[in-house]
């Protein structure tokens, strides 16, 4: 009776386990499917694909790329600013957006709970509605066409915050906290030498996203950026798909596209080792 019991269990997650084997794979393939038809597609010319879908490779690759670099946008300088956009966001976010949980996770202070519940509301003010004083206040400052708007504000992210704090709730206790101030550590080296390391992977998820976002971040840029010289990729090939019919190359446009998803790649694979431990632990509250 008991073998047949365990059997039945054995045989019922062996079920589950190729059902959910075959779910991934499924979503897997289409998460990847688009990604193969980009990268197919910046392998053909204009002409092939206006002839419609292709599972196969073409040999214009080379071709779309020359052309690309020796246009008149400058790819590169536009590669160079979003990667030092992003980067900088990332890093800035990162770190005080840990600071920021940090100080409501460790501290217990009056006004706590309302500040955390105030940060929490401000996620719910889109953009697009306060991006008009936005701009007016860049241009009262004379920062248009400079790094810095697009960089400062972003440090003040809730979203981020707020799975940061959810991720130290679990796995940062406060007795490890008062075992350093016990040794005679200062708050400054308690965060930096205690907190920080025990957050990598939570920090590292978030670097992943907030890279990514600012990486394809194009509304904002696109109204404080305005020289050709401080453009974002995503501003050029907006810039590239609006070009008159005569000079409209959609190869070129996808070969742009294809050149500008490789630094996310290489950002993702860096990272990615800690993708799974940061959201499964920062997902579930201990």
């Amino acid at each position: 009776m008991d073998s047949n019991k365990q059997s039945n269990v054995s045989g019922s997650l062996r079920a589950r386990r190729i059902v959910a084997y075959v779910v991934l794979a499924i979503i897997s393939f289409l998460c990847l499917f688009w990604f193969y038809v980009l990268f197919i597609n910046a392998t053909r010319s204009h002409a092939e694909l206006g002839r419609g879908f292709a599972a196969v490779p073409s040999s214009h690759l080379i071709e779309n790329m020359t052309n690309l670099f020796k246009g008149t946008l400058p790819v590169v300088r536009g590669m160079l600013n979003s990667l030092v956009i992003a980067s900088l966001t990332a890093a800035l976010c990162t770190y005080f957006s840990t600071m920021t949980a940090y100080s409501i996770h460790a501290y217990d202070y009056k006004g706590r709970k309302a500040l955390f519940t105030f940060i929490l509301t401000i996620m719910m003010i889109p953009t697009q509605v306060t991006a008009l004083g936005f701009v007016k206040l860049v241009q009262r400052l004379h920062l248009e066409d400079n790094f810095i708007p697009l960089i400062v504000p972003a440090i003040a992210a809730p979203v981020t915050f707020f799975y940061l704090k959810q991720y130290m709730d679990s796995n940062l206790p406060h007795e490890l906290l008062e075992a350093a101030r016990i040794d005679g550590a200062g708050e400054v080296r308690i965060f930096n030498t205690v907190a920080l390391p025990l957050m990598r992977p939570a920090i590292a998820v978030q670097a992943i996203f907030t890279f990514v976002s600012s990486w394809n971040n194009y509304f904002t840029p696109s109204l404080i950026l305005h020289k050709d010289k401080a453009k974002t990729l995503p501003i050029l090939i907006a810039q590239l798909r609006a070009a008159d019919w005569l000079k409209f190359d959609m190869g070129q446009v996808y070969a742009m596209i294809a050149f500008s998803i490789f630094p996310v790649i290489i950002v993702y694979l860096i990272l990615s080792k800690n993708i799974v431990g940061g959201v499964s632990a920062g997902a579930v509250k201990g």
